[in-house]
């Protein structure tokens, strides 16, 4: 058995600090909008699609080194002032079989953000970020989900993923694999839990701790399935 988590909003509360920053950022070209609409609209986006996609809305140029400015900054607040959502350590301590990480953020960002949060030695060396797998591709393309499953020889519907955005659920999905849905970070926003299961997530859980008990109802319910 294999347990894939997202890790931005799903293991640690990091989605809401990349939207501060991001939303303030953007406001100097136009585009103006509250930290938690950036986080409800975006999650699972990466950086380079959010502000292309702002700049598109309102039909400005992205001044030459934005994004890179907006990444550096969110590292550097990520570094300080991360944290593991509650019950993930334990949640990890404690989960039986194979678990990874995939992400549509950086590798080195990965690794500030999870040592930060006393995270990176429960997971390393399985944390995998969509950026360095085949062209780049990222979610919602399943390709950061297949090439985990590969990693552990495991097939993809034996697999289930944890993931906080429409963007991550579409992407598991694509692979074949089952998804849950979690709600449990800052950035949640009314109507979330209905999103991820119109997505195509089986279920939603908004606390790290009903993790193994969903996944053990999960095999029981559809035992050929898991």
């Amino acid at each position: 058995m294999l347990t894939i988590f997202d890790c931005d909003g799903v293991l640690i509360d990091s989605e809401i600090i990349s939207a501060r920053v991001d939303a303030g950022l953007l406001a100097t070209i136009g585009y103006k909008v509250k930290p938690e609409e950036m986080a409800e609209r975006f999650a699972g986006f990466t950086t380079e699609r959010i502000f292309e996609a702002a700049a598109a809305e309102v039909g400005r140029p992205l001044p030459e080194g934005m994004v890179e400015k907006a990444e550096a900054e969110t590292d550097r607040r990520l570094k300080s002032e991360v944290k593991a959502l509650a019950g993930a350590k334990e949640m990890l301590d404690q989960l039986p079989g194979n678990r990874c990480v995939c992400s549509n953020s950086r590798r080195e960002r990965l690794e500030v953000s999870l040592r930060a949060a006393g995270l990176w030695g429960r997971l390393e060396p399985h944390i995998f970020s969509a950026r360095d797998i085949g062209d780049g591709r990222g979610k919602p393309e399943p390709d950061v989900f297949l090439h985990a499953a590969r990693q552990f020889e495991i097939d993809p519907r034996e697999v289930i993923v944890v993931e906080d955005s429409p963007t991550g659920v579409t992407g598991a999905m694509r692979a074949g694999m089952r998804v849950i849905g979690f709600t449990g970070a800052s950035h949640t926003y009314t109507g979330h839990a209905e999103v991820l299961t119109e997505a195509g997530a089986v279920t939603v859980v908004n606390r790290l701790r009903d993790v193994q008990a969903t996944i053990l109802a999960l095999r029981e319910w559809n035992p050929e399935a898991l």
